[in-house]
């Protein structure tokens, strides 16, 4: 039966243009509904296959939901494989499904332990979402789901860690695509600044490393053009500016590392890292309430306390009092995550920070909720550090060790 159906389908899409030979809508339809209780029988996957690729001269959609719905379900729970063709179809043509399998994706990150962004990409690659949104209409969606779970998370480490592994992973997808079918970046990013979507795109290890900084400076004088433009009026736009950064925020890890190693012009980059950390502050005017003075100001003080130290070989947890304070402050909240990012840069790459790091970070993470954002911080640099290769030893054994502490904490 299932033979004789498939080669009734195959036959029918083939000569859909004779109306006499096509199979009516209903029976395609009628065929959909019997195979739901037989879904996970191995026997029927061929049908499955056909099914979800047929598409016959309706504009409307011609299997039942239910069918759908059955087949999308069987397949998260792993019951049922199918070819990744058939699940984008599947996908493309039920938009439920598609919502279903991104919530599903989700879950499954925030449920298990992951203690490296190998494992975080694993467990994405394996959802076949970054190879499907290689069509921008299924990345649109997928984007504006990760969005609306940003925002109700109030913009957690680990939802946009989530983020920026799947922008990766679909960007990866996306070149390896053949020419003949890829889409233009526009596609994927109709309402942006082109040229700063493609400086954004450009993967770090795509460029030497002495360009890094030269790079990160073009991205923040790019972005402080548009954010502080009149044009760009509402808060909408301006959060769909700083969501979008916030896809790509590899670049913003590099941008914090290159500044406590005094490689790149400070003010830009300072510039940069309040934008990404504290992209609103309701008590001031239309373009200060971006990147509030206030702000720059307490990161500028901390860096300039931090520069004075960074080639001391010999530092205590005490020296750094003053930069601990202002991560430890309630009051500073708002800057607190910025502050953090900067001394944990700061403890990874200068030459006496090794010394007090895993003291200075467990202080830190003891007394306030930093350990998870601590934690994504340095999974995502001890990533960066397997894939280039240009860091040394000393670096990649602490990272290793931070990791294991901080692991039993988070």
């Amino acid at each position: 039966m299932v033979v004789s159906l498939v080669t009734e389908l195959r036959e029918n899409q083939f000569n859909g243009l004779n109306i006499q030979e096509s199979i009516s809508a209903s029976r395609v339809n009628a065929v959909s509904i019997f195979c739901v209780p037989l879904i996970t029988l191995p026997d029927l996957a061929p049908l499955l296959e056909t099914l979800l690729l047929y598409h016959g001269g309706s504009s409307k959609e011609i299997l039942s939901s239910e069918f759908l719905e059955s087949v999308n379900d069987a397949f998260l729970k792993k019951k049922i494989s199918l070819p990744e063709s058939v699940v984008f179809s599947l996908w493309l043509r039920h938009l439920p499904s598609l919502e279903k399998a991104t919530l599903h994706l989700l879950d499954q990150l925030f449920s298990i332990q992951l203690n490296s962004l190998e494992e975080v990409a694993c467990v994405i690659k394996d959802s076949l979402l970054p190879q499907a949104a290689s069509h921008p209409a299924i990345f649109r969606i997928v984007n504006e789901i990760f969005k609306n779970a940003l925002m109700e998370t109030d913009g957690t480490s680990e939802v946009l860690t989530i983020i920026q592994v799947f922008t990766q992973l679909f960007l990866q997808a996306h070149q390896t695509e053949n020419e003949q079918h890829k889409f233009p970046l526009k596609a994927y990013f109709p309402y942006h600044h082109q040229p700063l979507v493609r400086s954004l795109v450009r993967r770090p290890f795509e460029l030497p490393t002495t360009c890094w900084s030269q790079h990160v400076k073009h991205i923040s004088d790019m972005l402080k053009a548009l954010v502080e433009d009149k044009n760009a009026s509402s808060f909408t736009d301006l959060f769909e500016i700083w969501f979008l950064v916030a896809c790509f925020g590899e670049w913003l890890d590099i941008a914090a590392e290159q500044l406590v190693k005094a490689a790149v012009e400070p003010d830009p980059v300072l510039w940069l890292l309040a934008f990404y950390y504290c992209p609103k502050n309701e008590n001031q005017q239309r373009t200060q309430t971006v990147v509030g003075n206030v702000v720059i100001v307490e990161a500028q003080a901390v860096y300039n306390h931090l520069m004075m130290l960074f080639n001391c070989a010999d530092l205590s947890v005490k020296d750094l009092e003053a930069a601990v304070q202002r991560v430890t402050d309630p009051e500073l909240c708002c800057n607190q995550r910025f502050t953090t990012h900067l001394l944990t840069s700061f403890l990874l790459f200068s030459p006496g920070g090794h010394k007090i790091a895993q003291e200075c970070i467990c202080h830190i993470t003891e007394i306030t909720d930093t350990s998870k954002e601590v934690h994504n911080l340095l999974i995502r640099t001890a990533h960066r550090f397997n894939h280039s290769g240009e860091e040394n030893q000393r670096t990649a054994k602490l990272l290793n060790e931070l990791l294991q502490k901080l692991t039993l904490k988070v």
